[in-house]
């Protein structure tokens, strides 16, 4: 097993833009490209950006964001669609971006 870090994953997205990579039990995965079901995929994000943004229950994100998961590893996963309820969302500032 691996002992790759959040810092390591960091650098190898800056290095290799294109790829889409995971980091899961200390090991970077990089996942392969979108198929057909990319369609698909978009479509489900859609309908979850129709529902919640007038209704300003939450956040919707693709497969570009990244989320770094509550156990031992630190697992950082990205899934195809995302929902994040407004609760959880931290409050950016000005300065700030949303991360992991």
């Amino acid at each position: 097993m691996s002992n790759l870090t959040v810092k390591d994953l960091e650098k190898l997205q800056v290095d290799y833009g294109d790829y889409r990579m995971e980091l899961v039990s200390g090991e970077i995965i990089v996942m392969s490209p979108s198929g057909l079901e990319s369609d698909e995929v978009a479509a489900i994000v859609a309908y979850l950006w129709h529902w919640v943004r007038p209704r300003k229950l939450a956040r919707v994100i693709a497969s570009s964001g990244g989320f770094r998961l509550p156990n031992a590893d630190g697992d950082i996963r990205a899934p195809d669609a995302s929902f994040i309820s407004a609760e959880k969302l931290p409050r950016p500032t000005s300065s700030s971006k949303l991360k992991l």
